[in-house]
């Protein structure tokens, strides 16, 4: 008998695999009810629901619109209701705990802290409250036997002029907590090529970086990430495969670019829900995923914004399941993908995909063999000996 580690996995063995995202925002994230009473206690009242399963509701059908522009505006909302130290604390320690229960055990989670000032707060008490909280979220998740670790993205806005003053922050930080940078915001308009200097300084002092291209906008928005800036991954890049060419007999074909970002081995961090929502892909069988899979482009799977869409990582690899009959192998693949890509150092990386990861999805393909069986005579051959 083979192996069935081929065999389609259950949502319970997808919800207990472990899991790596890259690709996470933390006011994309929150729970509705902790919406409602932060908002009770902030006394904000522009919220457009105060019961939290209606609100829940509200942010995704908004959400849904298949317009990156509208898709940004529930962010309104939430960070409203992240300025004070408390506020942030319990958002990030219950995004810990939320992902840590959904069976993620690496998470890279950004968040622009120039967006939550308006309570008063400086820029590094806003990182120091979130640090806070993920420090907190880690250690409820070990009470509840769930581990995880979370690592904090600062992210600069791609429509205003702060980005170099955010990279300093990322970098007094990168040892407290902080493992890199990234910009955000609507592409359009707003090329990252506007904050090289950003770049060049986190260049300089041999930090990290990803950058949101190719999401809404196209091959030029990832071609300047990449050789004007400098990324190490793609936040999205799912139009790389704007320079990938399928024939009718299925042959495939990749343009300069697309080639360069395979070869090179550069991490896409691949949204499939939300590149749904904001139109990136019209399904999930025509979403890229598949294709880059395929070719074995360095693919990993993100929730990007968890309330928005409705989602979580489990969720995500579900549809990616029912649609592509990806394995627990599958599974594996992107999630070491995502481990190779991830900010820590060489050594922590490789000890999480030894000692974590790998062991954790060897369990979970052995499960077969304990399966509950009628009990009957063994199988033997013609010689009469058992089958092996």
């Amino acid at each position: 008998m083979t192996s069935e580690t081929t065999t389609t996995p259950t949502p319970d063995q997808i919800r207990r695999a472990p899991k790596v995202l890259l690709h996470d925002h933390l006011d994309g994230g929150l729970r509705p009810g902790t919406i409602v009473e932060l908002a009770r206690e902030t006394g904000y009242d522009g919220l457009p629901e105060t019961e939290p399963d209606k609100l829940g509701v509200w942010f995704r059908e908004s959400a849904d619109s298949g317009s990156l522009e509208r898709y940004l505006e529930t962010f309104r909302h939430t960070c409203a209701v992240m300025q004070t130290h408390d506020a942030l604390v319990r958002v990030a320690a219950e995004c810990a705990e939320d992902l840590a229960a959904d069976g993620v055990v690496y998470a890279e989670v950004r968040y622009a802290p120039e967006q939550h000032l308006e309570g008063g707060l400086t820029l590094e008490e806003v990182v120091e409250a979130v640090n806070d909280g993920f420090r907190e979220g880690e250690r409820r998740a070990r009470e509840n036997g769930h581990r995880i670790r979370v690592g904090a993205l600062l992210t600069a806005m791609r429509h205003a002029a702060r980005a170099l003053e955010i990279a300093e922050l990322a970098n007094r930080y990168r040892d407290l907590g902080v493992v890199g940078f990234d910009i955000a915001g609507a592409e359009a308009g707003f090329p990252p090529t506007r904050h090289l200097d950003a770049f060049e300084y986190l260049k300089r002092e041999n930090n990290h970086f990803t950058i949101h291209a190719g999401e809404a906008f196209g091959l030029p928005s990832i071609w300047q990430a990449l050789q004007w800036c400098g990324a190490d991954r793609l936040g999205h890049g799912v139009r790389i495969i704007d320079d990938i060419e399928v024939a009718d007999d299925g042959t495939v074909k990749l343009g300069r670019l697309a080639s360069y970002v395979r070869d090179k081995r550069i991490p896409l961090e691949l949204c499939p829900t939300s590149n749904l929502q904001t139109g990136a892909a019209s399904s999930y069988a025509e979403h890229p995923i598949g294709l880059l899979r395929r070719l074995h482009f360095r693919a990993t799977v993100n929730t990007d914004n968890r309330l928005m869409s409705g989602t979580s990582m489990s969720i995500e690899y579900e549809h990616l399941v029912k649609t592509f009959r990806y394995s627990l192998d599958d599974m594996q693949w992107f999630t070491v993908n995502a481990m190779k890509s991830s900010f820590i150092p060489f050594d922590e990386r490789l000890a999480m995909i030894n000692d974590v990861i790998k062991p954790g999805y060897a369990e979970l393909k052995a499960e077969w063999l304990f399966r509950q069986s009628p009990a009957g005579p063994a199988v033997t051959s013609d010689s009469g000996s058992v089958e092996g």
